[in-house]
């Protein structure tokens, strides 16, 4: 029995990046033997085992043969008889199928078949055989990997090979939970609009999301967007979101913002009137399709229907932004409009030539918030019961006190003015 480093873990030792996570392959190995030396069984699919100190995971060398659509249309074969190579042989990319008998990765100690450390030089994204194409997921894969290694292009003849796979419809069969997971993840990488462009080369975007693929080409008004194209846009404003380190649920916020602007008419273009209503159609479709979590979608719809108000904000009167922060939900969830507003920014200066600007209208709006929060509503609660009032009429009071306290929030600042 041989175990062997693999995968990421070396890859990233390479590339002299921190290595979070290492996998390890076990070969000539049975399933009794990794059970006798107290591994842990968690496979479903395939043998893999927990290490019974580190609990990390080991997994048999195993082969795949291919027997029906998408991803999970594998026969999985594992055995002693697997050689190392084999098992390297069905990995997605050559940077991925490099191996180590040892922590450390020197020159003289990996394992590397398909060149792997060369690519890793050249800075190249590229598959290890044409069984790549057995696995739609490794188009998805591909795209989350020039996301996170900014350096790297992807091979031409991989680009090929995705598209191939893409019109012959294997993209198709990819189920939501797995386009989420990898989307999500792609958008928590370092310049997330790389994914986006891969995706789109090869074809594959028009497919997971055509909401996002059509804004491509539809162009905006140049006095507020110099960059006109909507979708380059999105990608600016994608990239600014993974700059300000924002989560998930803001980055996601961020793709689905302004895809609205994909079905205006185009009689009217470069304006796009009432696009924030139909941003926040779509992204309910998007979100069902995908079966995004919730977290994601809610913040997604308040970001897609008020983001243009939020931009405005600076013009509103008193009662004008007691009601946003009341559409927004802002007095109940502020932990969700600082995401909000996170959002709106990086819309703002996802733009070109506003990289650098200010957003004043973040830090505004969560003083707003605090005025608003200062009202202490059991008072007047209290106070409206002792009155014989009850009912609407204890809201329409409360908003009344919320709007009085922003107002006199505002007050000095327009003196100053």
């Amino acid at each position: 029995m041989q175990i062997y480093m693999v995968g990421g873990a070396v890859r990233d030792k390479l590339l002299g990046r921190p290595v979070n996570d290492h996998d390890w392959v076990v070969v000539g190995a049975t399933p009794e033997q990794m059970l006798e030396l107290g591994y842990l069984p968690v496979g479903r699919d395939f043998p893999v085992f927990l290490h019974p100190e580190t609990r990390e995971e080991y997994a048999l060398a195993r082969t795949e043969r291919k027997s029906g659509r998408g991803y999970r249309g594998f026969v999985v074969e594992s055995s002693p008889d697997v050689t190392l190579e084999e098992d390297l042989s069905r990995r997605d990319l050559t940077i991925n199928a490099i191996a180590t008998s040892a922590y450390e990765t020197s020159a003289g100690g990996i394992f590397d078949p398909y060149s792997g450390a060369r690519d890793i030089e050249a800075r190249v994204l590229r598959h290890v055989t044409d069984a790549f194409r057995e696995d739609p997921v490794r188009i998805l894969r591909v795209a989350r990997f020039a996301a996170r290694f900014t350096d790297f292009t992807v091979a031409p003849e991989t680009m090929q090979l995705m598209r191939e796979m893409v019109a012959h419809g294997e993209v198709d069969h990819l189920v939501a939970e797995r386009v989420w997971q990898e989307l999500a993840r792609g958008l928590m990488e370092e310049k997330p609009s790389r994914m986006f462009e891969v995706l789109r080369e090869c074809g594959a975007l028009q497919v997971l999301l055509p909401e996002v693929a059509r804004l491509w080409g539809v162009p905006q008004r140049a006095e507020y967007h110099p960059e006109v194209d909507t979708g380059v846009h999105l990608m600016m404003v994608l990239d600014m979101a993974a700059r300000l380190q924002a989560p998930l649920t803001v980055r996601f916020a961020c793709m689905a913002h302004d895809l609205g602007k994909g079905t205006t008419a185009a009689d009217v273009l470069p304006r796009h009137i009432g696009h924030e209503e139909r941003s926040a159609a779509l992204l309910k479709d998007v979100a069902e399709r995908l079966r995004v979590p919730v977290d994601c979608r809610e913040t997604a719809d308040v970001v897609a229907r008020e983001h243009g108000n939020i931009h405005r904000s600076g013009d509103l009167s008193a009662a004008a932004l007691v009601r946003l922060l009341e559409r927004c939900d802002a007095i109940r969830k502020p932990e969700r409009f600082a995401d909000i507003l996170l959002a709106c920014e990086c819309d703002a200066r996802g733009r070109l030539g506003f990289e650098e600007s200010a957003y004043p209208q973040r830090q505004r709006l969560a003083a707003v918030l605090a005025a608003v929060q200062s009202v202490v509503t059991r008072d007047i609660a209290a106070q409206a019961a002792a009155k014989g009032v009850a009912g609407p009429q204890v809201g329409a009071l409360i908003h009344q006190a919320r709007v009085e306290a922003v107002a006199q929030w505002l007050q000095p600042r327009s003196d100053v003015a």
